[in-house]
């Protein structure tokens, strides 16, 4: 699963997800990209399942870009526990994502748009948000 290697605090403030993307919002390497159309949180296992469906459908003829990573750690607290007694211990790792952010890019090798296309409405199932598929050079 993807998570950071290291970080430099175990249990970080939650961070906003409100509001529009300030970077990450141009396709730099593909074809045709996944955009989101609205924040959340997104877990490294949503990832990990967006990205296995997008290879298995293109399979060798294709190339496919990530541009998110769950870099902050979302804490919880064991079941049955009181209140107090401090913050719970790091559950799992999620990606910031907010409005405009370009989640996925992909690139087929036969210069299929259907194939990339196709690829991206199956990852788009994966994730927990609104999510719109754009071709290079159209506004994102």
């Amino acid at each position: 699963m993807l998570m950071p290697k290291r970080t430099k605090y175990r249990r970080p403030h939650r961070v906003s997800f409100e509001g529009k993307s300030k970077g990450k919002n141009v396709i730099a390497n593909g074809n045709h990209a996944l955009v989101a159309k609205e924040g959340a949180f997104i877990t490294n296992k949503q990832i990990e399942a967006a990205r296995i469906a997008m290879t298995r459908y293109m399979k060798r003829t294709g190339k496919v870009w990530i541009n998110i990573f769950p870099h902050l750690s979302l804490t919880k607290k064991p079941l049955e526990v009181r209140m107090g007694s401090g913050k719970g211990s790091p559950e799992e790792w999620v990606a910031v994502v907010k409005t405009g952010k370009v989640l996925f890019e992909v690139k087929d090798t036969t210069n299929s748009s259907k194939v990339e296309m196709e690829a991206l409405r199956l990852a788009s199932h994966k994730l927990p948000i609104k999510t719109k598929i754009v071709k290079k050079g159209a506004e994102v």
